[in-house]
């Protein structure tokens, strides 16, 4: 089986495989289906430049002309931040997307899919998926879950999504095996907010707690990842009870109009940023690029660990 037929591999991510040096993945969806340009472009730039300044390579991916990127050319960013032609790619459609010679935004579950084939063991994205609200009737659950439980890459995020069922997310990352990680805190932040009402399994303080974790992890043959939980920066958290409003109209408005699937995310999101009149999108952006900040040590000192086998 030849994988390496999918791939490319941006030459500094290569160079800084090959020789042990850390590396943070970043998802794609952001820039194609997460945000309005040109905010979409600016920070995946700026996420990009964080992760160097930590002292780790940044290695974007995405799906062009079906061929898997692990790390990405600036215009390439600038292409998924315009077109109107780039698919949606979780799991189900890596297969489809890369036969077909298409365009595709990777989502959780399709980046960690991608990071592992090339050897990335730590990813930093916004939020994760999860069950969604309503799931008993609509079985409506994020492929994010499963890949965690399945695939061998840390997500260091700001929670789940807050427009998700917080509790039910979290029962099944617990019946999946999926640790849950609270980077200096006790509960499980919720995307906007710090809190969730939620606790998370372990809290750890520093990078050096998380990558030990994760390589006596890893070292044992457990399979699958591993949920850091970072919370928003205080300055930029969201009021709660503003951001629970906005959530439970979009919520209702979704539901009224249909919106099922793969394109509830991205409705949710967009509505709950025009009924908060941007701020959401301003809170999404800080705590991505904490999230950035965070992932970055975690490589750094993970990369650290491994050097010294």
């Amino acid at each position: 089986m030849n994988i390496s037929r999918y791939l490319k591999i941006k030459d500094d991510v290569a160079e800084a495989l090959k020789t042990g040096r850390p590396v943070v993945a970043l998802e794609s969806t952001i820039i194609s289906h997460g945000m309005p340009y040109p905010k979409n472009i600016d920070t995946a730039l700026a996420v990009e430049e964080i992760v160097r300044a930590g002292g780790a390579v940044p290695a974007t991916i995405a799906i062009l002309n079906g061929q898997i990127r692990i790390g990405l050319e600036r215009e390439d960013i600038e292409y998924l931040g315009t077109a109107k032609d780039v698919l949606k790619a979780s799991r189900r459609d890596l297969g489809h997307i890369t036969a077909n010679g298409l365009n595709g935004a990777t989502t959780v579950a399709a980046t960690m899919i991608a990071a592992s084939l090339a050897g990335v063991k730590v990813f930093v994205t916004g939020g994760i998926g999860g069950v969604h609200r309503g799931a008993e009737n609509s079985f409506d659950i994020s492929a994010d879950l499963q890949e965690l439980a399945a695939t061998d890459v840390a997500v260091i995020c700001a929670g789940a999504k807050s427009i998700l069922d917080i509790g039910l997310t979290l029962e099944y990352l617990e019946t999946m095996g999926v640790p849950v990680i609270g980077f200096g805190t006790d509960e499980l932040p919720a995307f906007y907010t710090r809190r969730s009402g939620f606790s998370v399994d372990y809290r750890y303080d520093t990078a050096a707690e998380v990558a030990a974790s994760l390589k006596a992890k890893w070292d044992l043959g457990l399979k699958g990842g591993m949920v850091i939980a970072n919370p928003i920066p205080e300055e930029f958290e969201m009021d709660h009870k503003t951001i629970d409003g906005a959530i439970n109209q979009a919520l209702n408005e979704a539901g009224a109009k249909g919106i099922k699937g793969k394109e509830t995310t991205p409705f949710l999101l967009d509505r709950v940023k025009q009924l908060t009149g941007g701020e959401s999108l301003e809170s999404n952006i800080q705590l991505v690029y904490n999230n950035a900040r965070v992932g970055t040590a975690i490589a750094v000192e993970l990369a650290g660990l491994e050097k010294q086998q």
